[in-house]
């Protein structure tokens, strides 16, 4: 969809109808001085008024809820259609909304004469293509006073889900919100009581957002999968938006109504939410395999960190089923609470009705056993030490959202958590590192800027410390960069240290992403780098990370699971000869031409330090605590 193509509004217009028939499979149909009215008429509509279509939504109706009376398609389709005065164009849509994603409530009576009530399913969310996606260029709608002509509007099943105000390549897509999006809500209203996406667009630039969306609130859609380039075009959006499958999802799983502020707002998933809520939820469902590891989600500040916990909660209970509680952890009392407000002004959680809000730590372990669907927690509730041995549940589908930005994390604290829900899964979320320094260039407040980043690293750099022994590198030259700030700290010295710490991360990245270059996982690299020496070849290389992952291995069989091993001399003394044995064997130990036996009693000595600080337990909370992609 190049600029080339695009010389004035009705090609704009025509462009993108062709793009939803020929690439994404919509009908398309031209309405404007060609429509005719009643049953037979082109779309089925008895007057412009009417902007439900009731011949293909009614034919649905019957598709997805077979052998039912008359009487009951007529009330859904009523109940469907139906406007009141009275109501606020928000308040309508999120009505509208309600039956669109869980079905109309009716009462009918059946062939026996019987009262029965049932929820008429409206879409088929399970397979898309099922559903009839029709796309109408030039559609009139009158309202009380004024007559409107707008450019697209996207009807699925019957229901104008989609609105599209387009303008020519040479204006500013501003134009489209203050000079027709907003008029139309004014004089026709009901055009928007069922819509989920509004976009505005230029045939190059094109953003998405709600009925309630202030113009700044409209986003890009920039990427179609998480580790695609962004780009920002009116072809990246059409594909991640009006794709059949990516349609009905954002349809069904990423429309949130929050009334936390007050006034209602309809909250509508930006690209990164989506992406991010959907491997979220994926790991969820493979979370067996990763061993509780359910991944990172990462974020800026102001990019919708609470909304996107409502998103992944909502979408893994309406999705997956079962009895998932959300044990949802911050560090602060006003983190707890913001994240609190956001659940319950969407409707997901009532503190007041069904208590979810722990209040101590007795508190938090009564409402654990209760299986609520979500739980909000201070991790400082997590103050009592835990035994592995006596978890406050073992129940395995406690999915515990936290914070990876909350130095909290690594303490303590975190280990009690982690004895207490040995069979928890993790979902984790984390500072996007590449996006702050556009904030940083931005920001009137630096210096808080660089605050929070150091905060941000000094956690992330704790958790590799106390995963690998051999890191200390990096903990001097951080305290290197943080001596140089603290002894000037003007606007260039900050500047400075901003871009030293940006690099120090990519050091961090680096480091975090080389278990996988050498392939080995985190654990097996803490022992390769503490038996390997200086000056070896590459198959000797390849020989000592086989002696890595067969030691650690051998070890957590069989003595790491002894229940509080580091306690008694017996048992430390079997680990520690269990290491030197496994090491100094021919068969499974060390290169012999290369390590004579002072080099094996060091290297077993090292590896048994480590084992004993990191091993309390199988599996080790410390690399439980790492919640990787």
């Amino acid at each position: 969809m190049s600029a080339g193509i695009y010389t004035e509004d009705a090609l704009v217009q025509k462009t993108t109808a062709d793009y939803l028939e020929q690439h994404l499979g919509w009908q398309s149909v031209y309405a404007y001085n060609a429509e005719n009215f009643g049953p037979d008429g082109l779309l089925g509509r008895n007057s412009d008024r009417e902007m439900v279509l009731t011949r293909p939504l009614r034919s649905k109706l019957v598709d997805l809820n077979p052998g039912l009376p008359d009487a009951a398609y007529d009330e859904a389709v009523r109940q469907i259609a139906a406007t009141s005065a009275a109501q606020t164009l928000p308040a309508t849509n999120r009505e509208k909304y309600a039956l669109i994603r869980d079905g109309v409530p009716i009462a009918f009576r059946n062939h026996k004469d019987e009262r029965v009530r049932q929820r008429l399913r409206v879409f088929d969310f399970a397979e898309p293509a099922k559903n009839d996606f029709l796309c109408v260029r030039e559609l009139w709608i009158r309202g009380d006073i004024y007559h409107k002509r707008a450019d697209i509007v996207g009807f699925v099943n019957g229901l104008p889900l989609l609105f599209m105000e387009l303008k020519n390549v040479n204006k500013n897509i501003r134009a489209a919100y203050d000079g027709n999006f907003k008029d139309y809500k004014d004089t026709v209203p009901h055009l928007f009581h069922h819509n989920a996406f509004v976009i505005l667009a230029n045939g190059i630039d094109a953003k998405i957002g709600s009925v309630t969306s202030r113009f700044e609130h409209f986003h890009d859609w920039k990427r179609l999968a998480e580790d695609a380039p962004g780009v920002v075009d009116m072809e990246t959006l059409l594909k991640g938006v009006c794709d059949k499958t990516q349609f009905m999802d954002l349809l069904e799983n990423f429309i949130l109504f929050d009334d936390s502020a007050g006034e209602p707002k309809k909250i509508l998933a930006r690209n990164h939410q989506f992406l991010g809520v959907n491997r979220a939820v994926d790991a969820v469902r493979d979370r067996d395999r990763r061993d509780g590891k359910l991944g990172v989600f990462w974020h800026t500040q102001g990019a919708g960190k609470s909304y996107s916990m409502v998103l992944f909660t909502r979408k893994v209970h309406r999705k997956l089923g079962g009895n998932f509680t959300f044990l949802v952890l911050t560090d602060r009392d006003d983190l707890d609470t913001q994240i609190y407000k956001t659940f319950a002004g969407c409707g997901v959680a009532d503190n007041d009705r069904d208590p979810c809000r722990a209040s101590s730590g007795d508190h938090l372990k009564r409402l654990l056993g209760r299986r609520k669907s979500h739980i909000f927690s201070l991790i400082q509730k997590f103050h009592r030490d835990v035994t592995p041995d006596d978890p406050y549940t073992h129940r395995d589908d406690v999915i515990v959202i936290t914070d990876e930005a909350h130095r909290t994390q690594y303490g303590t604290l975190a280990l009690n958590m982690r004895n207490a829900l040995p069979n928890a899964a993790y979902d984790i979320s984390r500072i996007d590192f590449d996006r702050l320094r556009k904030e940083f260039e931005r920001s009137p407040r630096k210096r808080t800027t660089v605050q929070n980043l150091k905060q941000a690293i000094e956690d992330r750099l704790q958790r590799l410390l106390r995963q690998n022994p051999l890191r200390t590198d990096f903990q001097r030259h951080y305290e290197e960069i943080v001596a140089d700030y603290n002894r000037e700290k003007d606007r260039v010295a900050i500047e400075q240290t901003f871009e030293d710490l940006l690099r120090f991360v990519d050091e961090m990245n680096d480091e975090e992403s080389r278990a996988v270059r050498e392939g080995l996982d985190e654990e097996s690299l803490a022992v390769f780098d503490l038996l390997k020496k200086p000056d070896l070849s590459a198959k000797e290389i390849e020989r000592i990370k086989s002696v890595a992952v067969a030691l650690l291995q051998t070890l957590k069989a069989e003595k790491l699971r002894i229940q509080h091993w580091r306690d008694k001399e017996a048992t430390r003394d079997a680990v520690r000869l269990a290491i030197r044995d496994f090491l100094w064997d021919d068969a499974t130990g060390l290169p012999v031409n290369r390590y004579n036996e002072d080099d094996v009693k060091a290297r077993a000595e090292d590896v048994y330090a480590h084992v004993f600080h990191v091993y309390p337990s199988v599996p080790s909370p410390y690399y439980q605590a790492q919640a990787t992609a």
